[in-house]
């Protein structure tokens, strides 16, 4: 291949969509408010972390320290929520982390961002109806597992033992009902979320009435191996007892997983055509949602370890067990209704914005065209029963659990990318300074480390540089960390020293970006601490990333190598911004043409032929 057309795939891939197009109007309609959005945050989001991963945590993990790794890993998702509400004040469009992308670092990364999106809403939809299945599975005493197990067992790698119809047919029907019509599904999901809230603040008035704070203090010999006096001592599985039995590290480790129960917010974003006043009901709704979500997994934590000792936790079903504890046996019931509308709202939120990422990509030439179509009410109706069929078919014959960790890469990927994003758009050159217009002047250190007062063309391309740095400096950092914990926690001089370097690099990145001088132009809502936030975002994303084992990177690694065939043969050539391009150039071309013309035509002179 010739060094041009190098140049011109080159240039192909990192092509950006304008922040308003001029052509495209909004085929949407406006019909949701901000409680609306609020809802939605909070169905996703609160979902099965709070009746499972609780005990889980408490238990195995952190302890009744649990509450302080949910405070931990609400601040880290709040860092990447503020970044997500900036771009939702700034281009209150559908498409999410897939437009903010390509709006700003170009049409690769956008189209590997809403290819990751995909994955992670697909299998997310497809287990969380798996997860309903079981649910009501076990209340009616396991009949259509062992029924189905019977007449219809599977036994191949890969698939699930039976296939779940029920699961399969739970997300055709919701998927209807999303074809149907917007308003709708929010009023469904605003009913399902509100029983949710209303059964969460049962089990903390049953917390606060039952709750033992003792069980907050446990002395170690009161644990199960100390009291057995065996010879090895089994009070290691659970811990040392007190606030802390695990230490603080496992504090830490408790708040890397709870983190995940924050994990669906980002759905608001993608309603931005959908919303009344999506400037200010974006950036609240994220902030809102998150704040509720949180202070929802701080009391029924808190509430779960007051009720019993936390070693005794069920790591299955928590809640009931508590209430089995306490003597309150009747109550799991409401625990199971409340879980139920728990699973159906998050199966509602993310379901929601996964057909409206398909109609974004497709609409932008991205993926087939039939895909962005829009039916009389204003709904996505083909991508909405595309998408359902592929969550479907995985929810009937697909073994999950091996594929959850991908849609938890597709999720931190995203997160990483819109924070490296926010730092670019927060430097790039505003239009409409008189700055842009300038020769670009040449890199020097001088002028990386004493930049002009106002953005121009070089600062932007200083951040945008410093930003690929900071990536690979922070993976690196993460890297080592992970490698090094045993020799970190013994103070072993060069893990520290390798440490130490890289988080000097990583400082001296930090204040060369800000030293660089940010655009003027303002939104509704701006994140705060710029560079500092992005930069936590990104860490905290990262490190979470590089902790998944190697067979579910080969996974990942196939997903895409299959997302990047169809856009390198498909996308690439239907672009619609490529042809917005090439017509630009076009009507530039013929300007030109006809400006010379009437330059060299000199007045009463006339043209022959």
């Amino acid at each position: 291949m010739s060094g041009s057309k190098i140049t011109l795939l080159l240039e192909s891939l990192s092509r950006r969509k304008p922040l308003e197009p001029e052509v495209e109007a909004s085929s949407f309609l406006r019909c949701l408010s901000t409680v609306d959005l609020v809802a939605l945050g909070v169905g996703s989001t609160l979902g099965t972390g709070v009746y499972v991963l609780s005990g889980e945590v408490a238990r195995n993990v952190a302890g009744p320290s649990i509450i302080i790794s949910f405070l931990i890993a609400a601040v880290a998702s709040m860092f990447a929520g503020l970044c997500y509400a900036e771009f939702g004040a700034r281009v209150p469009r559908t498409g999410s982390a897939y437009l903010y992308s390509y709006v700003t670092v170009g049409e690769i990364w956008a189209f590997m961002t809403g290819w990751n999106l995909l994955l992670s809403y697909v299998i997310g939809a497809s287990s969380i109806a798996r997860a309903w299945s079981g649910t009501f599975d076990d209340l009616i005493g396991n009949v259509i597992a062992s029924t189905l197990w019977k007449h219809a067992g599977m036994d191949l790698p890969g698939f699930a033992s039976y296939p779940d119809f029920f699961a399969a047919t739970l997300i055709m029907l919701l998927a209807a009902f999303l074809a149907f019509g917007v308003k709708e599904s929010a009023i469904l999901n605003k009913v399902f979320t509100a029983i949710n809230i209303l059964v969460l603040l049962f089990v903390v008035v049953c917390g606060a009435i039952k709750g033992d704070i003792s069980n907050w203090f446990t002395a170690e010999d009161s644990l199960p191996g100390e009291q057995n006096n065996t010879s090895l001592n089994d009070s290691t599985m659970y811990g040392k007892g007190g606030f802390f039995p695990f230490g603080f590290d496992g504090t830490i480790a408790g708040a890397a997983t709870c983190f995940y129960a924050f994990v669906g917010f980002d759905c608001i974003a993608t309603m931005g055509e959908e919303v009344e006043n999506p400037q200010k009901s974006i950036p609240l709704g994220i902030v809102a949602s998150l704040l509720i979500c949180f202070l929802a997994y701080f009391a029924v934590s808190a509430a779960l370890t007051l009720m019993m000792p936390y070693y005794l936790l069920s790591v299955h079903n928590p809640l009931p067990a508590a209430f089995i504890f306490i003597g309150w046996d009747p109550a799991r019931y409401a625990v199971a209704v409340g879980s139920l509308c728990a699973l159906s709202a998050s199966l509602l939120g993310t379901m929601f914005p996964m057909p409206r990422v398909l109609f974004a990509m497709a609409s932008d030439g991205l993926l087939f065209k039939s895909l962005g179509k829009m039916s009389k009410r204003q709904s996505p109706t083909i991508a909405t029963l595309a998408s359902g069929i592929v969550a479907a078919i995985m929810a009937l014959l697909f073994d999950l659990k091996a594929l959850v960790d991908l849609m938890s890469i597709g999720t931190l990927f995203a997160y990483i990318l819109v924070s490296i994003c926010i730092l670019i758009l927060r430097y790039q050159v505003d239009l409409s300074e008189e700055s842009c217009f300038r020769e670009p002047e040449p890199f020097t250190v001088r002028g990386l480390l004493c930049p002009p007062s106002q953005a121009t063309t070089r600062t932007s391309k200083n951040v945008t540089g410093l930003s690929v740095f900071l990536i690979f400096l922070v993976i690196i950092l993460s890297l080592v960390i992970s490698l090094a914990v045993d020799s970190l926690q013994r103070l072993v001089w060069w893990s520290l020293l390798c440490v130490s370097v890289i988080v000097l690099m990583v400082v001296l990145n930090i204040l060369a970006i800000w030293r660089q001088p940010q655009s003027k132009s303002k939104a509704a809502f701006m994140v705060p601490f710029v560079p500092l936030l992005p930069t936590f975002s990104t860490f905290f994303n990262v490190y979470l990333m590089v902790q998944f084992g190697s067979n579910t990177w080969i996974r990942y690694a196939v997903w895409m190598a299959v997302g990047l065939i169809i856009y390198f043969c498909y996308g690439v050539q239907h672009s619609v911004q490529k042809k917005r391009l090439q017509n630009s150039d076009n009507q530039a071309s013929i300007h030109s043409i006809v400006t010379s013309v009437e330059q060299n035509f000199e007045p009463g002179q006339e043209l022959n032929g």
